[in-house]
């Protein structure tokens, strides 16, 4: 038992844990490419069971058992897996293993239990393991030391990259993509000509990744050249298509040809068949998946549909365009072992052409060594063979074995090596025949040797054998590449939200809750279906295609096309903090409708710095007013909206106004005071403000209700909290003055309440519609206590609290 403190036991023991699960689990070598298990798998299967390409497959079980048993003391399950995937051409560039059975599909289907599946080598899987018997790398005692295992394998291409890796390890990751081995072996043979080149000259052999499945490179030369520089970065991927022509009378039908890489197709096909159902693409009608060994996903559409533009929407919001999140980080040599380190393009192809420089330099050593070994024993026979004779009589005349070889080796001048070769020489190898022919084995061997021996002495004839065999590995294995480099403008595929939304009349009703919803028509407003207590505070009138904006008490302005309020025909819709970044106590005060056809005027183009001829008017809490334009709002806002105003500090905002100018503005306080003004007194801002004055009050007195009218007898109509004579103001029976005042006194004491009509049903919008302002726009408003929320104002300007009991 040792006594130590707990936080250095922990810690020195995660770090050991940290470091096993970097060096020995997750992360590949970068001489090889491979990882422990997958490392362990390719040389239990060409070492141990022999299950090479020209050989029947094994049981996977089989496999695995003996993976487990000898050199990896894991889980059944991830040698399994490692083990699948190194099957499933749709996951490596250039599989390793061929599988015999289920190995799972690009639909994400799992493979099929060990015990049913068969395995065997790919020829490819060799070039690993073929030099392994020539002392080219160094070996270890696997985890009970019985049996000895590969450092790494002598891989004869940059497997790294060739077929990439994926890897989480404790505070390291790995993402490296699948390249063309073509083009892998030509940048090479380059560095090993000319070191001193850069990524940007590699980047003319190895023109990106080339993924398995396909697909298109949405960057330019320049952006992957900083990739590659790096060893991180990001690389956009889509899949192709094409279109097939079904005739005048059928519309065009899209075949999706490649996927990116690592999406599931049948999640995708799910995505876009969602789409079609929610209607977001109307032009599209059917979705099918009819691939076999390669993708084909139908897409039907209607006649009048535009490819190009449906596509640009499906990249948009499906996985048919993805992001590869590039980090080349992996094990590299260092003093004492190996560690890991992100390396870019250039860094990774050098530390595996010195890794294939040092394999043939050992192989060749191997090779001469055994030539040498060889050479001394042929020497020993020709020693014999000059006075064969005399060697036979030598051996006749022998007391036994021993003694034969002593004598041998006294009278010829042999070693033991070779006289153990001579004694035992069978008598058949004596004739002329076998005699010339060790003759010649023994010239052909020095010269062997001579060659050998050159190479060892000239690190240059070393490059050039390692390019020659690169360059035949090359021929051999390279393919064309299956995923092609997007030249610039040529992603340019876009679309207009409008194009996938069928223009039609609509209605967004509202409740003084804050749950909003979109139905076609409503016959009855006492008929619509609300939650216990709630009650419908605007409706509405729009179309699809119309920007809904909801004005807060908090100054800020929220839009969302009326296409993206979902339709509830029936339920109660949805809150309106589902749809936008409320803060506490946050509410509606008003909302409108936009569009050209309902809101003409909001801009002119010809004159965009000239007041709009429609334009919105707020009213404060305290009395301040604003104008402001309503084209910044006429585009979706994000979830935190945009300001249009700043109320004062324990102030809110009491409501927005469809104004043209020419109305009359009518505002009232609790304490019976009211001010009629022309409305275009009110100062226009070109962005978000305090405003001006409208009404000055004095504490404790506050806004009550504000109205714009056009009409002389439309108007605000009020009356005592404790009941009397109702009082009608209006521009017809009240003279109008200037903003700023404190108004006129309507009532000597008390408080006066606003008498609240009954939401009318608004006249539906269509294509013969006049335009018009709409009437949720809150014409009329009262200003709600500082501590109401959730409250919004209905079509007759009545502001009301929580539960409409405030006034």
């Amino acid at each position: 038992m040792v006594d130590l403190p707990l936080h250095q036991v922990t810690r020195n023991r995660f770090l050991n844990y940290a470091v096993s699960v970097i060096t020995s689990r997750a992360l590949p070598d970068v001489r090889d490419g491979l990882k422990p298990v997958q490392r362990r798998i390719l040389y239990t299967m060409y070492h141990d069971l022999r299950v090479t390409p020209d050989k029947s497959t094994l049981k996977c079980a089989k496999v695995v058992g003996q993976v487990l048993g000898n050199y990896h003391p894991h889980g059944d399950s991830a040698v399994y897996e490692a083990m699948v995937r190194m099957a499933q051409p749709w996951s490596l560039r250039y599989p390793l293993v061929f599988g015999q059975g289920n190995f799972g599909s690009l639909d994400g289907d799992g493979a099929a239990a060990y015990r049913y599946t068969e395995a065997r080598l790919e020829p490819i899987a060799i070039e690993f393991c073929d030099e392994l018997a020539k002392e080219t790398v160094d070996f270890r005692a696997n985890f009970d030391e019985t049996q000895q295992e590969p450092e790494v394998l002598p891989a004869r291409f940059p497997q790294l990259l060739a077929n990439g890796c994926t890897g989480i390890a404790v505070g390291v990751a790995t993402n490296i993509p699948p390249h063309n081995l073509k083009e892998l072996t030509d940048a090479c043979q380059a560095l090993i000509e000319n070191s001193e080149l850069t990524t940007g000259d590699l980047m003319r052999l190895v023109k990106g990744p080339d993924f398995p499945t396909g697909g298109e490179i949405l960057e330019d030369r320049r952006t992957l050249t900083e990739v590659y520089e790096k060893g991180q970065g990001r690389i956009r991927l889509r899949g192709e298509y094409v279109v097939e022509e079904q005739g005048s009378r059928k519309g065009p039908t899209i075949i999706i040809t490649s996927i990116p890489y690592q999406v599931n197709k049948s999640q995708l096909v799910e995505q876009i068949g969602e789409i079609i159902i929610a209607r977001k693409v109307p032009q599209l009608v059917d979705v099918r998946d009819e691939s076999t060994h390669d993708v084909r996903i139908v897409l039907e559409c209607r006649r009048e549909a535009d490819p190009g533009t449906v596509m640009a929407y499906l990249y948009k919001h499906t996985q048919l365009r993805s992001n590869f999140h590039v980090n080349m980080t992996c094990l590299i040599p260092q003093e004492g072992g190996t560690g890991p380190a992100r390396v870019g393009l250039k860094e990774m192809l050098l530390h595996f052409n010195r890794f294939r420089l040092e394999v043939v330099t050992r192989r060749t050593e191997h090779e001469l060594r055994l030539l040498r070994e060889r050479i001394h024993v042929l020497e020993g026979f020709r020693k014999v063979f000059d006075h064969l004779d005399e060697a036979l009589n030598i051996i006749r005349n022998s007391e036994g074995r021993k003694d034969a070889a002593t004598k041998l080796m006294v009278r010829f001048e042999l070693d033991q090596a070779q006289v153990d070769a001579v004694l035992e020489l069978r008598l058949y190898k004596l004739g002329r025949p076998d005699v010339l022919a060790v003759r010649q084995e023994l010239e052909q061997k020095r010269s062997e040797a001579r060659r050998l021996e050159g190479l060892l002495g000239s690190e240059q004839a070393r490059w050039a054998l390692v390019k020659s065999e690169l360059a035949a590995v090359g021929d051999r294995f390279g393919d064309k590449r299956r995923t092609r480099i997007m030249v610039r403008g040529a992603d340019e595929l876009s679309y207009e939200e409008e194009d996938f939304i069928v223009d039609e009349s609509a209605m967004v009703l509202l409740t003084r809750d804050g749950w909003i919803r979109r139905v076609q028509k409503v016959s009855d407003l006492r008929k619509v279906r609300m939650r216990q207590g709630d009650e419908l505070v605007a409706a509405v009138p729009c179309r699809t295609l119309s920007t809904m904006v909801f004005f807060s008490n908090y100054g800020t302005a929220y839009s969302i096309r009326v296409n993206d309020i979902p339709a509830a025909a029936r339920g109660y819709g949805d809150p309106v903090q589902k749809f936008f970044n409320f803060s506490d106590g946050e509410g509606v005060v008003s909302a409108v409708a936009l569009d050209e056809q309902l809101t003409p005027g909001i801009h002119d183009p010809q004159n965009p710095e000239q007041l709009p001829a429609l334009h919105a008017l707020a009213v404060g809490t305290d009395g301040r007013g604003l104008r402001f334009s309503l084209h910044s709002l006429s585009e979706p806002s994000t979830r935190s909206g945009r300001r249009y105003a700043r109320a004062l500090k324990g102030e809110e905002m009491a409501g927005v106004s469809l104004v043209r100018g020419d109305e009359t503005l009518i505002v009232v306080s609790r304490e019976g005071r009211a001010l009629l003004c022309r409305a275009d007194e009110v100062n226009f801002l070109s962005g978000p403000g305090k405003g001006v004055t409208v009404i000055k009050l004095v504490s404790p007195d506050s806004l009550l209700a504000y109205k714009c009218v056009s009409e002389p007898e439309d108007g605000i109509t009020v009356v005592r909290e404790e009941g009397g004579r109702e009082i009608h103001l209006c521009s017809k029976k009240n003279r109008l003055t200037s903003r700023g005042g404190r108004g006129a006194l309507l009532i000597k004491r008390g408080r006066l309440t606003v008498i609240q009509q009954p939401l009318a049903l608004p006249e539906p919008s269509g294509e013969d519609a006049e335009p018009a302002a709409p009437p949720a726009d809150s014409p009329e408003n009262s200003a709600p206590p500082p501590h109401t929320n959730g409250t919004v104002t209905d079509p007759d300007g009545i502001y009301r609290g929580n539960q409409g009991e405030l006034f």
